[in-house]
């Protein structure tokens, strides 16, 4: 027994020397991993691995010795959290002894020295020992890529656990670092290189007298001229280390004095991409730098950044210059001035005015933009820097406006000025005496009102963008300069159609001052707006055509735009509603388009109440029961119905009224929205309509029961109305109606309304909980769509509800949903639904705008066409194959818009081969249309064939190549 037991004791040790063998002697990988497999089951330590290895390290021979090494490493890598702190320390110094051994060894030795530098054991003072090896015993740089590597790696390990320890080297750490980086030409290497030298900067390791020796070590890469090859598999680009590189030399003010008269040499040269590299590190650097580092070279920096906004040709160089002119003055202006230290942001800001001043009184204008440019920059910098340009320079422009005669030159002018006011509303001054721009508010508004009433559009766009900056100033403006300023922005929204751009940028701008000056817009602009509605209601009396294409429009559009504050609101909000009730006098000859342009206006108005609850509430409570009042009076049976009672009730009119009540719904909070939805739910099934303002009508209001075609219509303002309520929010007598909606749906006799009640069914299913009640709507659902389908009158209601029902189950992954896509499938195949249920998949894709959207707050799950393309698709791909040739039509019409709504990341990998190659062989055959046909599409075309020339498959590259060569000859002489 005690043989046995010994036999077994020994057993591992003989399978291990024969594992060492196979991988020293046998040169086979696979052992390597069996043997640290074996450590980390506790199988053998690690200094039974090192005693069967003891022949092969001590072996003569160079090349086994590594081998025995290479073994052992790469069972450190893989097992060094297993070592004890005795272990370790063993380690270490066997390691470090055959740092001296023969070069075919030192590679392992570097992978064992990086194993044991992820140690936790490791016991202090041995990152050192073993950094002090390197530095001593190893020349890196005449190692081969993988193996510098290594020891970078190494040197990273320890200065993340071991930091204190190596800063207690002091300079001698960082002297041997750069001598071991000097030389690295690996882009590889490079990046983890820069990174050591960063953390050697940004953790305040010691550089003592070695500054100008890492800055060589480091510049001498500067700029990067890097080009990755073709198909790089370590996907290192270019940028990747000029942003390393940048961060490296602009992490410390020590390196200014070598790196400042580099980048200026390099923003001198004639390389573009020297030029940026440098003009975007000086940018870097001056986030760290302060005066005394710039003092010696703003001259030369200004003169270099000058030169290159005065001359380049590059937006891109002109862009960085201008961004490094701001960071300087922005360094200059944050740097604390001692009592009698010289002001260099003074000094450094008079020779820019002195530079670009002149510029800007030049008759020809030449240069008057690149100076505008260079100075706005160094002005936008600071507050003290913008006061002292702008005090120097607005003087300066304001007496050239008034020199120059021609709307251009005034044009540009003016726009120089637009700049320089729009810095200084970065800027806040707590004392109004202090704010620079109160000097110039009379010429400021002069001027402005001089532009507003020129006759130059172009003039008249940047005075009403000036005037607003203006406005936006606190406290500039008096009541005066507000009270003109809205006459011309009253009389620049009612220009006609030649200067619509204008009108526009005037009704955005009434918007945008509304909202700080809302006492001038109501007592000035308002009362003008009621006059001018006033009178095109006598207008639209008189029948004049010309007056309601124009002025009524302009005014609904001005009332629209100004309702940007809450008590504006106030009072836009019941002139819009009065007005549509006066057309419902039955005296106004009101059509289609001037109902739909009111309403319109009133979308507009709910949409800039979102913001505000209170707003909001109060728009919804006023002009809901408005509209509502006036669709129910509409729809009542009248011996004579007035024009406008016969237009409220039609498919346009009603979808404008769909969007204002939606639009005036979906942003209630939930309490305000369950007081609403009390009274507008029995409105429709119950005919309550005593909320309802003006409320005495001919006959009761019964939608649903048995109601005449036009109060069955208003089922749509319902469903804007339920559908856009906030998911918590209970709706009464849930049940009813859902039931009604089912019944109605299914109703031949007006398809407008049966498609309302099928939208209003999908969208209350779409928002509830999952459980019984959802449930039961849905098979009561399913029942009413398969007794609809049999042969009848009501087929195609019935589809339409199982397409809105499918709808509202695939936005929300119910289980259901794959079922229905599948009857919906298979009536492709029939005579009568097929085409529309082909049309119907682009339904079940696209977004919708009044129900099952996500701003009414319906359950709309981000992925649903990735999911609905991946569970669906393969079938009808399956079906179009089997379909007969009338029916394949309706499948290929069907599967193209599942693919035209898919994104295109999502679609391309799912072609095959042969379908990129029939894409292109059309490409090319439609190079045989009339050329002028094809000229417009020819640079489009050609961008998007460069791409398959790169495809992986030889055919699709051939016929790209083809193709684009037909489409570059496409119209020229003898094609």
């Amino acid at each position: 027994m005690a043989a046995a037991a010994a036999l077994e004791a020994v057993a591992p040790t003989g399978a291990l020397w024969g594992l060492v063998q196979d991988f020293v002697m046998g040169q086979q990988e696979g052992p390597a991993d069996q043997v640290a497999a074996d450590v980390k089951s506790g199988s053998y330590t690690v200094l039974q691995v090192v005693e069967a290895l003891g022949s092969s390290l001590e072996n003569p021979e160079p090349r086994t010795r590594a081998r025995g090494i290479q073994l052992l490493s790469q069972v450190l890598l893989q097992c060094h959290s297993l070592l004890l702190e005795k272990e370790v320390i063993h380690l270490i110094l066997f390691y470090e002894n055959r740092l001296k051994d023969h070069h075919l060894v030192i590679p392992s030795v570097l992978q064992g020295l990086r194993a044991l530098s992820l140690c936790v054991a490791l016991p202090p003072g041995l990152a050192v020992s073993v950094l002090k090896a390197i530095f001593q015993e190893v020349h890196v740089q005449s190692l081969p890529q993988v193996d510098r590597h290594t020891v970078y790696s190494i040197i990273t390990n320890f200065m993340r656990t071991r930091e204190e320890e190596l800063k207690g080297l002091g300079a001698d750490f960082t002297f041997g670092f750069i001598q071991m980086m000097d030389g690295e030409k690996d882009p590889r290497n490079l990046l983890v290189a820069f990174r050591i030298v960063h953390d050697l900067i940004s953790r305040d390791y010691s550089l003592g007298p070695f500054v100008e020796e890492l800055f060589e070590v480091t510049s001498c890469y500067f700029p990067i001229d890097f080009t990755p090859p073709p198909n790089d598999p370590h996907g290192i680009q270019r940028e990747d280390l000029i942003l390393s590189l940048r961060a490296v030399l602009a992490s410390t003010p020590r390196f200014a004095e070598f790196l400042l008269p580099l980048l200026i040499e390099k923003v001198d040269s004639e390389i573009l991409s020297a030029k940026l590299d440098s003009l975007q590190t000086l940018n870097a650097c001056c986030a760290v730098y302060g005066q005394k580092e710039l003092k010696d070279f703003l001259p030369s920096l200004w003169a270099s950044v000058r030169r290159e906004v005065f001359q380049t040709a590059s937006e891109r160089v002109e862009a960085d210059g201008l961004a490094a002119l701001h960071s300087l003055t922005a360094c200059l202006s944050r740097s604390v001035l001692r009592a009698d230290a010289e002001d260099l942001l003074d000094s450094f800001l008079s020779n820019i005015l002195q530079d670009c001043r002149h510029h800007l009184c030049e008759p020809d204008m030449k240069l008057v933009w690149p100076s505008a440019k260079l100075l706005q920059a160094a002005a936008g910098a600071s507050a003290r820097a913008c006061d002292h340009i702008t005090s120097n320079v607005l003087p300066l422009l304001l007496e050239q406006f008034h020199k120059h005669s021609q709307s251009n030159q005034r044009r540009t002018i003016l726009e120089m000025i637009l700049g320089f006011l729009k810095l200084h509303q970065k800027w806040s001054y707590e004392d109004k005496d202090e704010r620079p721009l109160n000097v110039f508010k009379d010429q400021l508004c002069s001027l402005v009102f001089m532009a507003l009433t020129d006759p130059n559009t172009q003039l008249q766009l940047v005075g009403i963008r000036t005037l607003v900056v203006l406005g936006a100033q606190p406290d500039l403006l008096s009541s005066e300069d507000l009270e003109l300023a809205v006459g011309h922005l009253y009389r620049l929204s009612f220009l006609e159609e030649d200067s619509q751009s204008c009108r526009a940028a005037a009704l955005e701008a009434s918007g945008a001052l509304a909202t700080l000056y809302p006492v001038a817009f109501s007592s000035h602009l308002v009362p003008k707006l009621a006059e001018e509605l006033g009178r095109g209601e006598l207008d639209l009396a008189r029948g004049d055509e010309s007056t309601k294409c124009s002025r009524h429009l302009h005014c609904l559009q001005a009332l629209s735009a100004v309702s940007t504050h809450p008590s504006i609101v106030k009072e836009t909000l019941p002139l819009l509603l009065q007005h549509l009730c006066q057309m419902n006098k039955g005296n106004m000859v009101a059509g289609t388009n001037e109902v739909i342009a009111v309403c319109q206006s009133l979308q507009q108005v709910a949409e800039k109440c979102q913001q505000d609850p209170e707003s909001c509430w109060y728009f919804h409570q006023t002009a809901v029961p408005c509209l509502l009042a006036l669709a129910v009076q509409a729809s009542m049976p009248e011996k004579g119905h007035s024009v406008l009672r016969k237009v409220l009730l039609e498919d346009e009119v009603l979808a404008a009224m769909v969007s204002v009540i939606g639009t005036a719904t979906t942003h209630l909070s939930p309490d305000l929205a369950a007081q609403s939805v009390a009274h507008i739910v029995p409105l429709f099934l119950d005919g309550n309509v005593s909320f309802l303002p003006e409320n005495s009508f001919p006959c009761r209001f019964q939608p649903f029961q048995d109601g005449s075609s036009g109060q069955r219509r208003l089922v749509a303002l319902l469903m804007a109305f339920v559908c856009s309520l906030p998911r918590n929010v209970e709706i009464p007598q849930l049940n009813q109606l859902m039931r009604e909606l089912v019944e109605l749906s299914c109703c031949p006799s007006c398809p407008f309304s049966s498609t309302a009640a099928a939208k209003c069914f999908a969208g209350l299913l779409n928002k509830l909980p999952a459980g019984q009640q959802l449930d039961e709507f849905l098979q009561l659902a399913v029942d009413k769509v398969e007794a609809g389908l049999s042969p009848g009158p009501c087929r195609s209601q019935a589809f339409t509800l199982l397409l809105w029902v499918t709808k509202a189950l695939v936005l929300r992954y119910h289980p259901l949903s794959s079922c229905l896509t599948e009857q919906l499938m298979g009536l492709l195949g029939d005579p009568e639904l097929g085409p529309a249920a082909a049309d119907g998949f682009s339904l079940l894709m696209s977004d919708c705008t009044d129900v099952l959207t996500r701003a009414g707050h319906a359950e709309v799950r981000i992925m649903f066409r990735q999911r609905f393309f991946t569970d669906n698709v393969p079938a009808l791909v399956q079906g179009f194959h089997a379909a007969s040739q009338d029916v394949k039509p309706n499948y290929l019409k069907g599967l193209s818009h599942v693919l035209n709504r898919l994104p295109k990341p999502v679609l391309l990998p799912e072609l095959p081969t042969a379908v990129r190659i029939a894409a292109l062989q059309c490409m090319h055959a439609l190079t045989r249309l009339p050329t002028p046909v094809l000229l417009p599409y020819k640079p489009q075309v050609i961008r998007a064939l460069a791409k398959p020339l790169d495809d992986k498959k030889r055919l699709v590259r051939k016929e790209a190549v083809s193709a684009r060569g037909e489409w570059f000859l496409l119209g020229s002489p003898g094609s």
